[in-house]
């Protein structure tokens, strides 16, 4: 179907042309004064200047040609010369209806020409627990993947591990003090290594941190894990082999705690993915001319003429020959366009980063890792902040884990559950993590993504206001209806939505015909945010269409038919936006 705005623009765009104006005047909008109109026109200003007269003399003309208009219940010309428009009870009937009968898509056309885009999210380093710096980026990569699904492009997440460096050094350095008699220390061993890890996800989230305190202590320390992480990146078997153990018991926990957060990946890749690439496009770099030496590293030039602030070249090689983040980054972006060859790749990354991610990207532009017309976007997201204004830290001060806060939320969305109901407890707390998440997804989503925002337990956990729990209990009193009327009532067979009965009723298919420009706004402009603002006005409306009608109690047959094709079609379209936005509704709360 068609976006509303767009069909009405297209008839206020002929009677322009109709009247002898240029159709660009004829652009529509939603109106900022709602209580005077719907829609309104602002084109007759514009044009008045082109056509020298008054605004009014246009705005009366293009009002007097659309009177007759079955689109429209209300035309106005008004002074000095806008338009205000109403549309038609019985033409926005018509085109809820179909949106209705569109069971899948609601009215929401695929992409024409679907795109492949690669979404880099996630950016765990293995043997490390997930912790709230995570969260931005698992919970924004998610739901941008999801839109572009929703909208009909293949969509590939790619969590993007933290699997190379020395941070694998130090893990095998401190193993080694350890346990020094595992074969995989053994230079001359050539037999196979066991299938078994040598430690657990307990154990290893206790090294990573002991290695790294003692290598700030000791410089033998650190050195052992440089050479360590140098004979690992150079092939040394049995430490690809213990990295291959760390690689499963992370990913393995990893995977266990993003299904809490209703995240997933397509693609499990890591740095060490990356670096069967490297030797090549590093030459590749120096045959082209682009590489050269400085102060002893091998850099690239990325800097452009229209530049208002310092780019610095981007360091492909230390001048120890080692690897850096760009290296790993740009060899990336080449198995990717190799394996993938996708139209565009989304970094999903804190804001903090742009510059160097500027920098990655020129690279991979100006050596010619992506073809010209590949996007590369950078969708750097602001600071989770605690309710002091600094980023969110536990009660000690240190940073929180994932799963704590996850639990935390899920223990005060459950005493709120049990304060206001009596509840089986097992039902009560499967509820409390349905609800728990949606506080805490849209909590985030309903922030721009570049943005700063503070991390309120108490304001997301609320069932009143701008809160996912707000639009779950919306949800829930819906299904409730529904599941009222069925149980007491036949749906006619030729039941159908109606025209309008009140304005309350107006206002909700009002913000249900605004379903498909939301969804493709959000797309194309990588923003969640839109979706959560209009289910914020979707479930507003509803809620007041509720208050002021009667349904249950309503004695005409067709026109109470009609109120729960609506109330079907308003939950299919919440629930279409709260699934793209990475979470569901309870069947009661």
């Amino acid at each position: 179907m068609k976006k509303m705005l767009d069909l009405i623009s297209a008839e206020v765009t002929k009677a322009f042309e109709d009247n002898g104006y240029d159709a660009k005047y004829g652009k529509v909008t939603l109106s900022n004064r709602p209580d005077l109109c719907e829609y309104q026109c602002n084109g007759a200003m514009a044009a008045a200047k082109e056509y020298k007269c008054a605004p009014f003399m246009i705005s009366d003309k293009i009002a007097e040609s659309l009177k007759e208009n079955p689109m429209f219940s209300s035309v106005e010309s008004v002074k000095p010369g806008f338009l205000n428009m109403k549309l038609n009870e019985s033409y926005l009937a018509d085109y809820i209806g179909n949106m209705e009968a569109d069971k899948e898509r609601l009215g929401c056309e695929k992409a024409k020409n679907p795109k492949t885009i690669m979404i880099d999210y996630g950016g765990p380093n293995v043997a490390k627990p997930l912790h709230v710096g995570h969260l931005r980026s698992a919970i924004i990569g998610e739901s941008v993947k999801r839109i572009g699904k929703f909208m009909g492009h293949r969509m590939i997440g790619d969590v993007h591990l933290g699997d190379w460096g020395l941070q694998m050094g130090l893990i095998i350095t401190e193993l080694k003090e350890r346990k020094p008699e595992l074969v995989y220390f053994d230079e001359n061993y050539d037999g196979e290594y066991p299938k078994e890890p040598p430690f657990t996800i307990s154990e290893l989230e206790e090294i990573y941190p002991t290695a790294s305190g003692k290598s700030k202590q000791d410089a033998a320390y650190k050195e052992a894990a440089m050479q360590a992480t140098y004979e690992l990146q150079h092939g040394r078997r049995g430490y690809n082999a213990l990295l291959k153990h760390i690689l499963d018991v992370s990913v393995n926990d990893l995977k266990r705690n993003y299904k809490n957060l209703n995240v997933s990946f397509d693609l499990w890749k890591g740095e060490s993915d990356a670096q069967p690439y490297i030797p090549d496009m590093v030459q590749k770099m120096k045959d082209d001319g682009y590489a050269y030496i400085s102060e002893g590293a091998l850099v690239v030039d990325v800097k452009e003429d229209t530049d208002t602030k310092e780019i610095p070249p981007c360091m492909i090689l230390k001048s120890d020959g080692a690897s850096l983040y760009n290296t790993t980054d740009l060899a990336t972006i080449v198995w990717r366009m190799k394996d993938y060859n996708p139209d565009e790749l989304i970094y999903v990354v804190d804001k903090r980063q742009e510059l160097y991610f500027t920098q990655v990207f020129r690279c991979a532009r100006k050596t010619g890792l992506v073809k010209p017309e590949t996007k590369l976007k950078f969708l750097g997201f602001g600071t989770m902040n605690g309710k002091d204004g600094k980023p969110f830290k536990t009660r000690e001060g240190g940073v929180m884990r994932l799963e704590y806060l996850v639990s935390s939320i899920n223990e005060e969305m459950y005493k709120k559950i049990a304060e206001n109901h009596t509840v089986d407890e097992a039902e009560g707390k499967e509820t409390a993590k349905v609800v728990a998440l949606a506080a805490i997804k849209y909590g985030d989503l309903s922030n721009q993504a570049s943005k700063d925002y503070v991390f309120d337990i108490e304001r997301f956990t609320s069932f009143e206001g701008n809160t996912g729990p707000y639009i779950l209990y919306t949800i829930v009193r819906i299904k409730s209806i529904l599941k009222k009327y069925q149980a007491e009532k036949t749906m006619p067979e030729d039941a159908k939505i109606l025209p309008a009965h009140s304005e309350s009723e107006k206002a909700l298919m009002l913000e249900l015909s605004k379903f498909n420009a939301a969804m493709e706004t959000a797309f194309e402009e990588t923003a969640p945010h839109k979706i959560c603002a209009y289910i914020y006005d979707l479930a507003n409306a509803f809620n007041h269409f509720y208050h002021e009608t009667k349904i249950m109690a309503e004695e005409d047959a067709m026109v109470q038919a009609g109120y729960i094709k609506l109330l079907e079609l308003t939950r299919s379209v919440l629930e279409t936006c709260i699934d793209v936005l990475g979470f569901e509704a309870p069947e009661r709360m």
